[in-house]
């Protein structure tokens, strides 16, 4: 919710627990687990969670919105059937049919190491040099769209500067509409504080962007 007008500023607790009920935990460790299981990718399991009614996101809570995401997830992906999920709360029985996953189970013994390996999204450059520099222009393009993307709306139209060329990534809006990698050119692009919001700051905001969100500008 960061930048987004009307919320407040953001006041994290200091002293804030990691869970606040066991629950909270277990739907941490399922989701891990089914991600590790290759049925669907980390962007995918994001636009689940944008995708969540407004109402709901608001409300429901931190890992509320992980444990629905989940379910459609698993919905979406003939895992197990939304009755499924109720009979096996009722009963506490599931069907004998499973999906066949791509990867196998992830242990508990695996789990570290495997987060602490991560999944590299870097790939070979193809089709050409990268179309920015450090130093040049460029305006965040403005985005009509429901679909995920990682381009912040804050800093859509606005202009900043190229600081850095990160390398060629996969390209997280395709991914997530389940388009394949789709790899493109990543930046580091300083936008002015007091641009964005309008407030008296020599502060600078540092995004992230791929190449197809930006376009050249002439300086001003």
């Amino acid at each position: 919710m960061g930048g987004v007008a009307g919320f407040g500023p953001v006041s994290p607790d200091p002293d804030e627990p990691l869970f606040h009920e066991p629950w909270e935990r277990d739907v941490l460790a399922i989701t891990l687990a089914m991600g590790a299981r290759g049925l669907w990718t980390l962007d995918e399991s994001r636009f689940a969670r944008e995708s969540i009614p407004a109402n709901d996101y608001l409300t429901i809570g931190y890992y509320r919105i992980w444990l629905q995401a989940l379910e459609d997830l698993l919905s979406a992906k003939a895992v197990i059937t939304k009755g499924e999920l109720e009979r096996f709360a009722d009963e506490g029985t599931v069907s004998a049919d499973r999906v066949r996953c791509p990867k196998p189970l992830l242990q508990a013994e695996s789990v570290a190491p495997a987060l602490a390996a991560g999944a590299p999204v870097d790939r070979e450059p193809e089709g050409g040099a990268a179309k920015f520099q450090p130093g040049q222009r460029v305006r965040a393009r403005h985005k009509e769209s429901t679909a995920h993307t990682r381009l912040p709306a804050y800093v859509q139209s606005h202009c900043g500067e190229i600081v850095a060329v990160h390398g060629y990534h996969v390209f997280a809006d395709a991914q997530a509409a389940g388009e394949g990698e789709s790899p493109q050119w990543l930046y580091n692009v300083r936008f002015c504080a007091e641009k964005l919001w309008g407030e008296s700051s020599a502060r600078s905001v540092h995004i992230d962007c791929w190449e197809p969100y930006l376009e050249a500008v002439s300086d001003e």
